[in-house]
């Protein structure tokens, strides 16, 4: 039995209605509707298997849930050789922002002088999901004790028209009003960022529960 195969019992229509929306740039008939615990327990019985491994030399996938897979199998790769050779092969392949920002490789977090320059590289990239996902990575990894100030204007001088890199942009500036608020305030009191993603971000950060309420007021006035 195929992926596809495994896929299709666990399907449920109205899921995929509600999917179909989220990800219009995706043809409907090539959602399945199956919810993402689902593609988890999936992949966390593929892996390390012939058939997991087989599954990732698939290129390309035909249907979004399958990308989703194949996604969460890479996350589960403990070398972290191995696994940046496998995200480099499927990120050209990846075509909505579900399928960008789902995976997290736990391997990642012990090995951040070796994943930086991989960042950057999918940052630089004109394929708008690789470089969505190398500024979430950027954010999910070095917004914390990694932290350096370079980071902001690596992301600051991401520019583009496509809404999902914005949005993207505009989510990492929230993020790090909330973890690094005094070396990204500037940010928005020089109004460096493009007014879209200046305000999303603000927007954003007004929503957060980590960003405190004397931030949030501050915030309020440079929109």
């Amino acid at each position: 039995m195929g992926i596809y195969e495994k896929l299709i019992p666990l399907a449920d229509l109205k899921y995929k209605d509600f999917q179909a929306k989220l990800v219009p740039n995706i043809a409907s008939d090539k959602i399945l509707g199956v919810r993402s615990p689902n593609l988890r327990k999936l992949a966390k019985e593929l892996k390390d298997t012939k058939e997991g491994l087989g599954f990732l030399n698939e290129l390309p996938h035909e249907y979004y849930e399958e990308n989703l897979v194949h996604f969460f199998l890479i996350s589960f790769i403990k070398d972290f050789d191995t696994c940046i050779k496998e995200i480099n092969r499927f990120l050209p392949y990846v075509d909505c922002w579900p399928v960008s920002d789902q995976s997290s490789p736990k391997v990642f977090a012990k090995n951040h002088d070796k994943l930086l320059p991989y960042i950057k590289e999918w940052i630089s990239s004109s394929h708008v999901y690789t470089a969505r996902f190398g500024i979430r990575i950027l954010m999910n990894e070095f917004l914390g004790d990694d932290f350096k100030e370079e980071y902001l204007n690596i992301v600051a001088n991401k520019k583009g028209e496509d809404y999902y890199l914005k949005m993207m942009v505009a989510w990492y500036f929230a993020t790090s009003l909330a973890k690094q608020y005094e070396k990204t305030i500037p940010y928005f009191e020089k109004h460096i960022l493009e007014d879209w993603v200046h305000n999303k971000a603000i927007q954003k950060a007004l929503e957060s529960f980590r960003v405190s309420k004397e931030h949030k007021e501050y915030l309020k006035t440079l929109r």
